[in-house]
């Protein structure tokens, strides 16, 4: 059992639709800004309330899959997900802000659901030493949704004469969720189950967290790395409308490149990591990173919408790597372990707020020093602080060991 192929391409399916819910939040942050009149940290609560679910549910969503196992578990995710969608109707309606954070609310706990168990589910789907590759795999279509939404999403969302119809790609989206849970449902995705039977407590999952030293740092590191995405993302448009003065369809074409170089690159990291150790790649990645922000904080280079555009090289393996190198040979801990990793994606509901706070005061160019410092500790983490640099650690340490020995010998 190498890979089981047609499972891991059923999840690619839920990670298609899963990018371009995510990127729907970067498309619909500035045309709200425009529609309600918004400050920008009024604005970033579209990201807050996106990513509060995963300081909520994942002890929940945990608890169900260990119950009902990772078939079900997933199809109420994607039904989730629809009704999500859906409710965009009655916030149109109503043209209320807050009937449209309810909304983004409800999609968020579906696609929490989605990212606590499809990713250790990929994991399983296979021998454990292509675990790397194969959740690098399915995120990769995560990606390509990223990558084909914007353009698409900004045409439904603004009509011929300039109003806007925020409600539109969401009822498109239901129809393609409802489909896919169909498909599902009739689909022979095997009903795997965590190994582990103990009990679940929030407590118990902390203590026994604590043991795996990697999958503790491993926490901090998606933390930071859902704060750099999630700023990097819903602040792009504004840089390149306030900075760089361009129209919303000039900033939603350059925001279709920088996930379409995040696609390309999550493609071809899928072939790089058979020859570069994950962490290691990692922390190369976060460097380059904060490079390309250093340069789109700082200067005006005259090609700046490349450089913010073309991060999206660097990010495109994070998340997934991140994952996979923090539930490393945890073992039956491994849906737990998912659970705690996704507490993590609240970063994404920290971080964005106070880039905002910074946006109105400072402006949108100098806030990006946020999503630069999380970069920072991310190649922290993936230079020093993984189960490999651990190994390499405790190598070193016994090396120096036997030479003391061998000298005390002498």
């Amino acid at each position: 059992m190498k890979h089981q192929v047609k499972p891991l391409l059923l999840l690619s399916l839920m990670f298609l639709m899963v990018g371009s819910l995510f990127c729907m939040n970067d498309i619909l942050l500035p045309s709200l800004v425009t529609h309600f009149k918004l400050s920008y940290i009024e604005a970033s609560m579209i990201q807050f309330t996106f990513y509060l679910t995963y300081i909520i549910f994942p002890i929940p969503i945990a608890w169900m899959i260990h119950h009902y196992g990772y078939k079900i578990s997933l199809l109420v995710a994607v039904v989730t997900c629809s009704l999500g969608c859906v409710f965009f109707v009655p916030a149109k309606i109503f043209d209320s802000y807050p009937l449209v954070l309810v909304a983004i609310f409800i999609i968020s706990t579906g696609i929490t659901i989605i990212n606590v168990a499809a990713n250790p589910f990929a994991s399983l789907l296979g021998d454990p030493e292509g675990a790397h590759q194969r959740i690098n795999f399915v995120q990769v279509f995560s990606r390509i949704g990223y990558a084909i939404t914007p353009l698409l999403a900004t045409a439904l969302i603004y009509d011929k004469v300039g109003q806007i119809r925020y409600h539109f790609p969401y009822l498109l989206l239901a129809i393609t969720l409802l489909a896919t849970a169909i498909l599902m449902y009739f689909s022979h995705l095997p009903s795997m189950k965590p190994e582990d039977d103990e009990p679940f407590t929030l407590k118990g999952i902390l203590k026994e967290g604590m043991s795996y030293k990697h999958l503790f740092y491993g926490v901090f590191a998606m933390f930071f790395y859902m704060g750099a995405e999630a700023c990097t993302a819903g602040f792009f448009i504004p840089y390149l409308k306030t900075v760089l003065h361009f129209n919303d369809a000039q900033s939603a074409s350059y925001l279709t490149l920088y996930y379409f170089f995040t696609a390309v690159m999550g493609i071809a990291a899928v072939f790089i990591l058979k020859y570069i150790k994950a962490h290691k790649l990692v922390g190369i990645y976060a460097v380059g990173m904060a490079i390309f922000f250093f340069v789109c904080i700082f200067f005006n280079t005259g090609f700046n919408e490349l450089v913010l555009a073309g991060s999206g090289l660097f990010l495109s393996i994070m998340f997934p790597t991140l994952f996979s190198l923090a539930i490393e040979d945890i073992g039956a801990f491994t849906g737990k372990g998912s659970a705690l990793l996704n507490f993590a994606i609240i970063g994404g509901s920290v971080f964005p707020p106070i880039q905002g706070m910074i946006a109105d005061k400072h402006g949108v160019q100098i806030s990006y020093v946020v999503p630069f410092f999380c970069l920072i500790m991310i190649a922290i983490y993936a230079f020093f602080l993984t189960k490999e640099s651990f190994k390499n650690e405790v190598k070193s340490e016994i090396n120096m060991v036997s030479d003391q020995q061998i000298t005390s010998s002498i």
